[in-house]
């Protein structure tokens, strides 16, 4: 078989709208292991030009509705790896990430995550990533943030995201959990602390402990979406 016509043995998944500020700085670093791992965007109807600026970076780009869960199902259905990982469009990869995923599923868990670093970052930051990545290990539940990754037959098994307008990281874990616990991978991946900034950081870290609370309390996350 042609060299070029080999299957990869990762396909990424990145859902993105108007995320022409950040997707270069995002898929260029993910050049250097191009054909092994597929780089796949799904773009969710954006104003800008996120998709052109990622066409030439990436093995495919899509076209969906808005709705990141839609996305990442959408992407998902078109790759052509054994395993996926579902990437945020402002979050850098560690340089071994293909090699650790690998390795990890290879060692027998069917999916995983990586610890999170927000960037840039403060004292609190640094605190906040360190209790996302604890609270992770501790309940085997893991967020978008975090790049989860999983074997794709499992993921089809389970039928992939559920369509939800939030908290369908947190499903999906939870379905993920009956089937082992996550593997906590390091170094972490850093994504982007942005959201923090603009609204700031113990703001933001309430507001989405109260959602998750409200969600495990049975809250409908279209309810939940408004709020957000």
């Amino acid at each position: 078989m042609a060299y070029e016509t080999m299957l990869p043995a990762l396909s990424i998944v990145i859902p993105a709208r108007n995320e022409a500020q950040h997707i270069v700085a995002s898929l260029q670093p993910l050049q250097a292991y191009r054909p092994q791992v597929e780089i796949i965007l799904v773009d969710g109807g954006s104003s800008d030009n996120t998709a052109a600026l990622a066409t030439p970076l990436c093995d495919r780009v899509l076209s969906s509705p808005p709705g990141r869960a839609r996305q990442m199902n959408l992407g998902a259905k078109a790759a052509r790896g054994d395993a996926l990982l579902f990437l945020h469009a402002d979050t850098q990869l560690p340089s071994d990430f293909a090699q650790r995923v690998l390795h990890s599923l290879a060692a027998g868990h069917r999916w995983g995550r990586f610890d999170v670093r927000l960037e840039p970052g403060s004292a609190l930051l640094r605190l906040v990533g360190w209790m996302m990545n604890q609270r992770s290990r501790l309940t085997g539940v893991c967020t978008g943030d975090q790049g989860i990754f999983v074997q794709r037959q499992l993921f089809t098994e389970l039928g992939g995201y559920a369509d939800l307008p939030l908290m369908e990281d947190i499903e999906l874990s939870k379905r993920l959990r009956r089937h082992g616990r996550p593997a906590c991978l390091q170094p972490a991946l850093t994504t982007s602390s942005r959201r923090w900034q603009q609204h700031g950081t113990l703001r933001t870290v309430a507001l989405m402990w109260w959602l998750r609370a409200l969600y495990w309390l049975g809250v409908s996350p279209h309810r939940l979406a408004k709020w957000y």
